[in-house]
């Protein structure tokens, strides 16, 4: 059956004709920025629905997106960015790109525990100014706030207003009004909608209108999702019209003996269906180590919030050990990375190496304070390599007397931690999760509102690793290893290893 259209028996048959790329992801969701979306990486398919002002280049660079919208840096005490977006942008039903879309980013940046959002570097912003139906508006950043002000509105994360504020049977006007209110009761409506509209398994083709090349035009029964041209997008045209993007839960060696999959990044690094010396190899299949780290989030409520129960459980967590469980699950030699702030292969990273590496050590004396605790870790999908990280993790920790349960199941997400909700008068409620941590991947230029990684900041840079390893909101770990897989005949195919994925220029893609 596919939602949101007519179906048959032969859906799954008809998705396996056209162009296929296979992500990581469970395609839960298209919006990058819900804490389910950004656990699951929601932009590896919804970067080209949803573009953002900078979009990644290959090598890890920010590319703007001069197509979309042009910026306006204002220096001062408080910084200021003017974003003038194309009179051209539009959504796939023809409705203006406007700054409220980008207002609805902003609220669900700032009220985080309203809209369930992970977007951390709004925590640098002050205000966002909005007139309804207008292309330009104005970001203003808390003093001496804002080095990474290129990170906002990142892709999968900028959605339809209008539409949401017709499923709130609100207009435009007043969504905009209620964005800007500071109410929490008028926020919540809109919020809900914000946060789970856009799941896949529920698919709503009046609300997953978008302004990148492609459009979501159906989800199929193994939670497929077929991508047609945007006709209305204002840049050049895909190269392929129509493609299916296949979650990774569906078994790869079928969609590769099929030939129902051009282009992978694969769960199982290391896939036993492909022998590289095998005559006419339609397949070319690589392992690398990528740019992002895969850290342990810990809630932000309860027990494993206090930064002193976190500094020792980090104590008997054995990040060299865990490296070498992912490493052997991999096949490649995976480096541990312990940095919160900047990426393992940043320049910089060898230059802060200190900070981290006297915390290395497992030290059970000091993680025996926590003698007869239990830590339930999660991931967001099953997986054998995370699964030894975890065990190695349990391993080193049981002589502190510290429990550590793999409760993943069939996946968890940042959603699943403990977290606080608030009512009107902003009391607080706190609910317990089913899981204590999170086993996640995260690219750190994203995830903490530091300093720009140039050398001339390296001092604030090494002032906030410090500080990060003092409150401990997510521990380090390793590198995250990443395997692509793409079809020799396809054109404009270029490897990128951060969150976007390999698919950061699908609509360029041809055979």
């Amino acid at each position: 059956m596919l939602s949101g259209c007519a179906s048959s028996d032969n859906d799954d048959d008809e998705s396996t004709k056209l162009f296929g790329y296979q992500v990581t992801s469970n395609l839960r969701t298209t919006n990058a920025g819900s804490l389910e979306g950004s656990t699951d990486l929601a932009q590896s398919l919804s970067g080209r629905l949803y573009p953002g002002v900078y979009v990644p280049g290959p090598s890890g660079q920010l590319i703007p997106n001069t197509d979309l919208v042009k910026t306006q840096v204002l220096p001062g005490d408080q910084r200021k960015v003017i974003y003038t977006l194309s009179e051209a942008a539009v959504f796939s039903d023809g409705t203006p790109v406007t700054c409220a879309d980008y207002l609805l980013t902003f609220a669900a940046g700032q009220y985080p525990a309203t809209f369930g959002s992970n977007m951390p570097l709004f925590g640098d912003t002050d205000s966002l100014s909005c007139t309804p139906g207008s292309k330009e508006f104005t970001v203003t950043f808390k003093e001496g706030r804002g080095a990474r002000w290129r990170g906002l509105f990142e892709p999968g994360t900028v959605l339809p207003a209008h539409a949401v504020a017709a499923k709130t049977n609100r207009s435009v006007e007043d969504l905009v009004a209620d964005l800007l209110s500071d109410d929490l009761e008028r926020l919540k409506p809109i919020a809900q909608v914000w946060r789970h509209g856009f799941d896949l398994k529920e698919f709503d083709p009046e609300l997953q209108v978008s302004f990148g090349p492609f459009k979501v035009a159906e989800v199929g029964e193994k939670g497929q999702v077929r991508l047609v041209a945007n006709e209305h997008y204002y840049g050049d045209a895909p190269q392929t019209a129509a493609m299916v993007v296949w979650p990774g839960s569906v078994d790869s060696a079928e969609l590769a003996a099929s030939k129902a999959m051009k282009i992978g990044d694969l769960r199982q690094l290391q896939p036993q269906w492909y022998d590289e010396d095998a005559e006419g190899n339609r397949l070319d299949v690589k392992t690398t180590i990528g740019e992002l780290t895969e850290m342990l989030t810990l809630p932000e409520v309860g027990f494993w919030a206090d930064p002193e129960n976190r500094k020792a459980l980090a104590r008997c967590i054995d990040p060299r050990a865990v490296a070498a469980a992912s490493s052997e699950k991999a096949g490649v030699e995976v480096p541990v990375a312990p940095l919160h702030v900047i990426q393992h292969t940043d320049p910089l990273a060898q230059r802060m190496a200190d900070i981290a590496a006297p915390l290395l050590d497992v030290n059970i004396q000091e993680a025996s304070a926590l003698r007869g605790s239990t830590l339930r870790i999660g991931y967001v999908y099953p997986d054998e390599r995370w699964a030894a990280m975890v065990e190695s993790m349990r391993h080193t920790c049981e002589p502190a007397g510290i429990t550590i349960i793999d409760v993943t199941g069939e996946g968890k997400t940042l959603a699943d931690l403990p977290h606080a909700e608030y009512d009107e008068w902003r009391n607080e409620s706190v609910h317990d999760g089913e899981a204590d941590a999170i086993l996640r991947v995260v690219d750190p230029m994203s995830e903490y509102p530091a300093a720009n990684n140039r050398a001339q900041d390296l001092g604030a840079l090494r002032a906030q690793e410090g500080h990060l390893w003092k409150t401990l909101p997510s521990i380090p770990l390793a590198a995250q290893p990443r395997t692509f897989v793409v079809d020799n005949a396809v054109r404009n195919v270029v490897p990128y290893t951060g969150l976007s994925g390999i698919g950061w220029n699908m609509d360029r893609w041809f055979n």
